[in-house]
């Protein structure tokens, strides 16, 4: 009995009790494939999925708000990344598939029965996204609005110094003026000969005897 109870030893401290488990879940799934609706047997496994990237949702900062993280029970139940990325079943409903759509139609980013796989790429995925975000923000900004004191600018601009007159300006300024004032002894002018001339027509009845 002592040398069964020798060959007889503790689990592999590579076997966590949460591996153990999801084997048990995936067991279990594959049962549901023919004892129930396989609707709820690729909700387990989807479930599964979710299991494992929970410390990789945990970890993407709360005020990034580009991500859902959620599962949807419809018809076919999906594991949402974001709005356009999310992971589904196969046809043969032990095959994991990671799209995304895109304009040009939906791309396959990844698709094995593995769970270790899908969730790997999902990661690699959530992980490329949140650098595009930070290069889109950490990016120079160029305000479109037309009151740019409510904009405070990224970088320090040089002092803008008060515009200065141009001599030609001046010249021009003083030229403008003094046309102006002859325009005004000539008008002058005009109007005192023409109050001459009237008053001239008027006692020429009276003058003329003595021209």
């Amino acid at each position: 009995m002592s040398e069964m109870r020798d060959k007889i030893s503790p689990l592999d401290d590579k076997r966590r009790l949460p591996e153990a488990i999801r084997g048990a879940q995936i067991a279990a799934a594959d049962r549901g494939d023919v004892v129930i609706d396989m609707k709820e047997a690729d909700l387990a496994r989807i479930e599964i999925l979710a299991d494992d990237l929970k410390p990789v949702f945990d970890e993407v900062p709360a005020d990034d708000e580009q991500w859902d993280f959620a599962i949807s029970r419809g018809s076919q139940p999906r594991l949402w990344i974001d709005a356009t990325s999310h992971v589904m079943m196969g046809r043969d409903r032990r095959t994991y598939r990671f799209v995304r759509d895109t304009r040009l139609g939906r791309v396959i980013m990844a698709e094995s029965s593995d769970v270790k796989t899908v969730s790997d790429a999902v990661t690699t995925y959530i992980a490329e996204r949140i650098v595009e975000r930070q290069r889109l923000t950490e990016g120079e900004r160029i305000s479109l609005r037309s009151d740019a004191s409510d904009a405070a600018p990224l970088e320090q601009s040089e002092p803008v110094s008060a515009p200065v007159v141009a001599p030609v300006v001046q010249v021009r300024q003083h030229l403008s003026i003094m046309t102006d004032f002859v325009n005004a002894v000539i008008w002058i002018l005009i109007g005192a000969l023409a109050g001459a001339g009237a008053l001239l027509a008027f006692f020429w009845d009276r003058l003329s005897p003595y021209f």
